[in-house]
């Protein structure tokens, strides 16, 4: 009996301990699922945060995308504006060009016409006079230009005729206002090619003076007479400096007037 008694109150304890940590171990049940229930509302208000915060960034990105493509638009514009105001201020800028010259035209033929009125002429007299002034002008080109050859022709004759009476004193004498310059140097066989030639007067052995800023450079004879070139060669003892491209080049024995 007292053994039955003693089982009884094992189990009853048992039981009671059991009954203890049930409750305890609930306890931590209940605990863990608040806490799990707080992690999930807590993980759900994060989730809403971050798909706010999401859908507030795409929106940001929107926004600056349309204020990129406002601005690209503006920017456009401003550059497209600027084109066009450039290009009416050079416009204005031809016009008003345009305007003074024609005012200057203008002023011009006022002068003219006025000159005109002043002479007291017809039309008709005016164009035999200026047909007249044009034949007169032509005349008296052509004659420059056979003054010039007779003038070429004499001076050859005068150096013929001294070197016929000179018996060795005789000199080819040269325009006194043959002026020339050199094109090309060889100073290893002594010559230089000239820019003048018959056209302007230039006589075979015909002797020219090299210098170059005032100073006397060399003195040349010419051996090889062309249209408008001439080939000469350095007088042996008259070179005084090195001769270079540009050198003038006057007559050492001009003729006289």
């Amino acid at each position: 009996m007292l053994l039955r008694i003693s089982l009884i109150i094992s189990i009853v304890a048992a039981l009671g301990a059991g009954i203890l940590d049930i409750v305890e171990v609930k306890g931590k049940i209940n605990t863990l699922m608040s806490q799990r229930d707080q992690y999930h509302s807590q993980r759900d208000q994060v989730q809403a945060s971050l798909n706010s915060t999401k859908r507030e960034l795409s929106q940001t990105k929107d926004q600056l995308a349309d204020a990129k493509q406002q601005l690209a638009g503006a920017q456009a514009a401003e550059k497209k504006a600027e084109a066009t105001a450039n290009s009416q201020l050079e416009r204005a800028n031809q016009l008003a060009a345009q305007l003074k010259t024609t005012q200057q035209q203008r002023d011009n033929a006022d002068t003219h016409l006025a000159a005109y009125t002043a002479t007291g002429l017809t039309p008709d007299q005016v164009t035999r006079l200026s047909n007249a002034l044009r034949n007169s002008q032509t005349a008296l080109d052509v004659a420059k230009q056979e003054e010039s050859v007779m003038s070429r022709t004499v001076i050859r004759l005068q150096n013929q005729v001294q070197a016929l009476l000179g018996k060795g004193t005789f000199v080819v004498r040269l325009r006194a206002d043959l002026r020339g310059k050199v094109l090309a140097v060889d100073p290893k066989w002594d010559f230089v090619v000239l820019n003048i030639g018959g056209d302007q007067g230039v006589l075979p052995d015909g002797e020219l003076l090299v210098s170059r800023d005032g100073r006397l450079v060399a003195k040349v004879i010419v051996r090889n007479v062309q249209k408008d070139r001439c080939i000469a060669n350095v007088v042996p003892g008259w070179q005084l400096g090195d001769i270079y491209e540009g050198d003038i080049v006057t007559p050492a024995h001009p003729a006289s007037s």
